[in-house]
């Protein structure tokens, strides 16, 4: 996966801080925030507020995170620099953290290649993070991964969380990517609509997870009757949902069965009823069963209140 490195600022001599010296610095940046102080970008200052990425002290880290992130888009190059060079996992850490406060999408190829290339999850994790900060500036770069040969799996999933989180702030790219010829890309897509189809009521994205439950890879269809779970509309999805228990996939009947115990879809209980005797697969078998257990006691509930 071919990746173009934003423009590094030039390289400064290494600046450090002693533990004195991050303390006193610390304490003048506090007053600056406390006093809702937009702090400058002056290239010195903001070499030591990074260095102070690397102090031992949280607290201390903190207030750095902080004020670079007040400092925002002009401390994005000295941020990125340290991300993809600092030999302080601590200060990477920081960064990538930072990153996300500033939200600056010319941090996005630095951030991939955080994610790609650096040995430390916890580095990853937080450059996926600060990448859909940037909201859909980040779709494109997210696909990529997914689609990519070269993803491993701690990749594919942090991209697929990364998309997620840019939920409904980037529609029309989500729409497109459940349309991906990658399966990668279009479980990822599909797990991602339930933020639109919530917040904008978008009926392109239903009709896209509706699309998804006939997918030819199982990963989608099972995705897609994870995603009919969560959305709260037992009578949209219920119907939708029932036909799957008869799925040639085993998981895809697993997350079938949990979805409808997750809506409380009482009127699915006969359909369960008869998909546990004809269930051959033994991981699926006690899932019908809990499904049928907790939908009974459901409705007796209900029965109750309104007899009540």
């Amino acid at each position: 996966m071919s990746i173009e490195s934003s423009n590094l600022a030039p390289a400064v001599p290494a600046v450090s801080l002693s533990e004195s010296e991050a303390t006193l610095l610390a304490a003048e940046l506090k007053l600056q925030l406390r006093s809702g102080e937009r702090l400058d970008g002056d290239r010195n200052q903001i070499e030591k507020m990074v260095a102070g990425l690397g102090d031992p002290r949280g607290l201390m880290r903190l207030t750095f995170a902080e004020s670079l992130g007040s400092v925002g888009t002009a401390a994005v190059p000295s941020l990125c620099r340290a991300l993809r060079r600092h030999e302080n996992v601590t200060v990477r850490r920081a960064a990538a953290k930072t990153l996300t406060l500033i939200g600056d999408p010319s941090a996005i190829p630095d951030l991939l290649e955080a994610l790609l290339n650096d040995a430390d999850p916890v580095v990853q994790g937080s450059a996926v993070g600060a990448m859909a900060a940037t909201g859909e500036c980040a779709v494109e770069a997210l696909i990529n991964v997914l689609a990519s040969p070269e993803s491993t799996t701690m990749h594919l999933g942090l991209a697929s969380w990364g998309l997620a989180f840019v939920g409904a702030q980037a529609p029309d790219a989500l729409r497109r990517a459940a349309r991906s010829t990658h399966t990668e890309v279009r479980t990822a897509a599909i797990a991602a609509l339930g933020d639109q189809i919530q917040s904008l009521n978008d009926q392109e994205a239903r009709d896209l997870v509706v699309e998804a439950l006939a997918d030819s890879a199982e990963l989608v269809r099972a995705e897609a009757a994870t995603l009919l779970g969560k959305l709260h509309e037992p009578l949209w999805a219920a119907p939708l949902l029932t036909p799957m228990l008869a799925d040639s996939s085993a998981q895809v009947r697993k997350n079938t069965a949990l979805a409808l115990m997750k809506l409380g879809a009482v009127e699915a209980i006969a359909d369960l009823e008869q998909a546990a005797p004809l269930e051959t697969c033994e991981s699926v078998k006690p899932i019908l069963q809990l499904a049928i257990l907790q939908l009974r006691r459901h409705q007796a509930e209900a029965d109750g209140d309104a007899a009540g």
